[in-house]
């Protein structure tokens, strides 16, 4: 009983022991001995400590892994430069804008420009964004453009947003002009042309140039606009058309999207010039289904890519579901001989991307929309499998 009562009296004494350097919170050394005679082990937090410097290691790696993949394709991108590209002496873009080289006026044409350049089915997103719109995406070999218009002022405009315009950046500067000039030289009256109706590029003279008109205004007053102000290719016969049934092909073929009223390009036919539809509508490549989009009031089939089809970079590629969601678009624009295309397409990582481009590409796409040129150009269309990229 003694003891039990000496326990208690010392029960009484409160005593606040604050541990030293090398201690643990009870008094003692840090792997001493305690009283059974096992060693106690530190109290420390080693196991989450570890699993925190194990995440951290798997994402330094998984980052060292996306630049190297993206240094890959750079390298790649380099290499492909030198083996299609003109030769570093020769650029048609050097004097562009300089005093009395004929580019003041944004409408400039040198004779050998395209003299070896092969077109690609793919379409110069934000053309106007290059640094010589229009010419930067044909040495590229695009057979698309695309060009976002304003009408203000009383002439059509031509850029991203209102603080991006500019009075010299019109429609007409930009593209029209520039088109004329370009077909001008490409048919000339001469006695050895033969006549024949020759398009933008001189490896492929039936090959059309699709430009795409967005309108950023209000469409029913905008769009007659852009009919007027196509005139100087229409009355050269340069512009495809629809007449008769018959869908005739010409070296340029007008599209309208954004804000372009329908109701106006469909009735163009029997109201229009010569009784011809000479401009097409971009029709909504997710909505064809039970729709009046076709070849005959229609030429591209477009839609976000990121809204209808959703994002790719976890996996690096579509998913089943998604594959599944892509053919099916496809094909129903194939139906109605409209000509596919993806706006909104994966940007980055590079090797997602050109994985995402791949996919398309062997799905049947017609049209790929890009942003940089060069990487398109460096790829090889030629081949069945025309995007390879590194892992």
């Amino acid at each position: 009983m003694s003891s039990w009562a000496s326990e208690k009296e010392k029960s009484r004494v409160k005593v606040q022991y604050v541990a030293l350097d090398g201690e643990s919170e009870d008094g003692r050394r840090r792997g001493t001995t305690t009283p059974t005679g096992a060693c106690e082990k530190p109290k420390t937090k080693k196991k989450n400590w570890s699993l925190r410097f194990l995440g951290t290691l798997v994402g330094l790696l998984l980052l060292i892994l996306v630049i190297l993949l993206n240094l890959g394709d750079e390298i790649k991108r380099r290499l492909s430069e030198g083996r299609h590209d003109a030769p570093p002496e020769y650029d048609p873009f050097i004097n562009w804008g300089r005093p009395g080289t004929g580019t003041e006026g944004l409408a400039w044409y040198p004779t050998d420009f395209l003299r070896d350049v092969l077109p690609i089915p793919a379409h110069s997103h934000n053309d106007y964004w290059r640094k010589v719109p229009l010419f930067s995406a044909l040495y590229a070999g695009c057979t698309g453009v695309e060009a976002d218009v304003w009408l203000l002022n009383n002439d059509l405009l031509v850029g991203h947003d209102l603080p991006s315009l500019q009075v010299n950046r019109t429609f007409q500067s930009l593209y029209i002009n520039p088109l004329v000039d370009i077909l001008t030289r490409q048919n000339p009256a001469t006695p050895f042309y033969d006549g024949k109706l020759n398009g933008v590029f001189d490896t492929d003279p039936d090959q059309t140039l699709v430009l795409l008109v967005d309108l950023k205004t209000e469409g029913e007053s905008t769009w007659p606009w852009v009919v007027e102000q196509l005139e100087p290719l229409r009355e050269r016969d340069w512009l495809s058309y629809y007449a008769d049934g018959k869908f005739v092909k010409r070296p340029v073929t007008v599209v309208g999207t954004g804000n372009t009223p329908f109701d106006q390009v469909a009735a163009a036919n029997s109201t229009g010039p010569l009784h011809r539809r000479d401009a097409f509508f971009d029709a909504p490549l997710d909505k064809l289904e039970n729709s009046v989009y076709d070849w005959t009031n229609s030429y591209y089939a477009s839609v976000s890519f990121w809204r209808t089809i959703g994002a790719t970079w976890l996996k690096g590629e579509p998913s089943p579901e998604q594959l599944t969601k892509i053919r099916k678009q496809l094909k129903e624009a194939h139906k109605r001989g409209l000509k596919s295309r993806y706006w909104e397409l994966p940007v980055w990582p590079i090797h997602v991307r050109n994985r995402i481009w791949q996919v398309l590409v062997e799905e049947g796409i017609d049209m790929l929309n890009v942003d940089d040129l060069q990487a398109a150009k460096g790829e090889d269309w030629t081949k069945p499998r025309t995007f390879r990229w590194i892992i």
